[in-house]
C-alpha cells in the first residue's frame, strides 16, 4: 500500500441554491488501497474561540473556562474512502456534530448526523438521504480532484443541492 504524507489539500462545500460556501485548506494523508481506491485522512484546522470576559460577573468567565476544558483536544478529522463509483465521508472528533455520508453515482445514499448531548453521549442519529447526480475522480496514479454533486433530502423534502470539491496539490 502506497502512502503519500502531508499533501496540501483544499476542500470546498458549495450550495447551488442557498447562500452557503465554505472552504478549508489543510493537509491530507493519502493511502492507496488498490489501483483506483484510496483512503484520505484530513485534519480540520483548529479554531480557537475568542475569550470574552464578563466584567459584571467574574463567575461566568471561570464557568466558560471549565466548559472549554471539557472539550476534546484532538482536532476534528475527515476520513474519506474514495473510488471512481463511490465515496464515503466520515467526520468525527468535533464536540457538537459528527456525520457520515455515502455517495454513489446516480443512486440514493445515506447521510447520518449525530449530535452530542450535554453528558457527552451521542443521541440517535438523524437519518437523511442524498441523491448523487455526479461523482468525478480525476488523477492517476494518485487522486488530484474529487467532485461530488448531490441533493440532500429529508423524506420527500429537498434540503438543498450541494457540490463537494476536493483538490489535492502535488
Amino acid at each position: 500500500m502506497l502512502t503519500y504524507y502531508r499533501k496540501p489539500v483544499c476542500l470546498s462545500l458549495i450550495s447551488t441554491d442557498q447562500p452557503l460556501w465554505s472552504v478549508v485548506e489543510t493537509a491530507v494523508t493519502v493511502y492507496q488501497k488498490d489501483h483506483n481506491r484510496f483512503h484520505l485522512l484530513l485534519s480540520a484546522p483548529s479554531f480557537k474561540e475568542p475569550e470574552v470576559a464578563n466584567s459584571f460577573n467574574p463567575e461566568s468567565t471561570s464557568r466558560q473556562e471549565q466548559d472549554h476544558a471539557d472539550l476534546p483536544t484532538s482536532p476534528p478529522q475527515w476520513w474519506l474512502e474514495i473510488a471512481p463509483e463511490r465515496v464515503i465521508m466520515t467526520h468525527q472528533g468535533h464536540a457538537q456534530v459528527n456525520y457520515r455520508h455515502l455517495w454513489q453515482q446516480g443512486a440514493y445514499g445515506r447521510t447520518r448526523y449525530w449530535l452530542a448531548n450535554e453528558s457527552s453521549q451521542h443521541n440517535e442519529p438523524i437519518r437523511l438521504h442524498n441523491f448523487t447526480r455526479s461523482l468525478v475522480l480525476k488523477g492517476d496514479p494518485m487522486p488530484e480532484q474529487l467532485r461530488v454533486e448531490y441533493e440532500l433530502l429529508a423524506g420527500d423534502v429537498q434540503l438543498g443541492s450541494y457540490i463537494l470539491n476536493i483538490e489535492i496539490k502535488h
